[in-house]
């Protein structure tokens, strides 16, 4: 690869030229308009949801999803705060700092914020969204619970982390409904804590 000069960021929220990776992730998987994803656009990209694509060598190879607390697909709440709903970069793109590109380019757009909250995930067997990682952009936690899967993976036990990067000063720390989380993420095939459509439960988690 070259050097990541070369890449450049793309916000694709009313770009119709990409507009399949706002219905699907950089995931090996087809193209399909999900109803729950369908929904969840409708409502957020008239509050403020904006989703990002890294692109190097014409190759998508990242992307970050984030809106204002009130429009994220987290049961987070905050004034004046925006939630990263996540942040990817390909494996065959590491070594770039990409990462972190997309993050500050997030920051640098949502200047007039009080701060940027998200979720991170500990001892969970997906490769994302992961506490350090998220510790690396410069988010900290301050709350978390652990809990276990209903259905696969039932019994192994792993910790959901409210994390939270301040902008402003004595700021009002972000809340969050746990109770609410356990019910999963419907509007992102690909996150770590999907809710599948065909389940009937409507809590997928459990503490443990």
């Amino acid at each position: 690869m070259k050097t990541n000069s070369e890449a450049r960021i793309l916000d694709i929220t009313e770009n119709s030229a990409y507009e399949k990776y706002l219905y699907k992730c950089l995931a090996p998987m087809p193209f399909r308009k999900y109803r729950k994803r369908c929904e969840y656009l409708e409502a957020a990209t008239p509050k403020g949801f904006h989703k990002k694509l890294i692109i190097f060598n014409e190759e998508i190879v990242g992307q970050i999803e984030y809106a204002p607390a009130e429009a994220s697909y987290y049961p987070i709440s905050g004034d004046n705060v925006i939630v990263m709903n996540c942040i990817w970069v390909l494996r065959k793109a590491k070594g770039h700092n990409f990462g972190k590109r997309l993050f500050a380019d997030m920051i640098e757009s949502e200047k007039d914020t009080d701060g940027f909250a998200t979720i991170a995930l500990e001892n969970h067997w997906s490769p994302w969204l992961k506490k350090w990682q998220m510790e690396k952009l410069g988010f900290k936690s301050f709350d978390s619970f652990r809990v276990t899967r209903k259905l696969k993976h039932k019994g192994e036990c792993f910790k959901i982390h409210l994390m939270w990067l301040p902008i402003a000063k004595n700021l009002k720390l972000p809340a969050w409904n746990k109770s609410k989380l356990l019910e999963g993420v419907n509007s992102c095939t690909a996150h770590p804590l999907y809710h599948p459509e065909k389940t009937t439960l409507r809590k997928i988690f459990e503490k443990c």
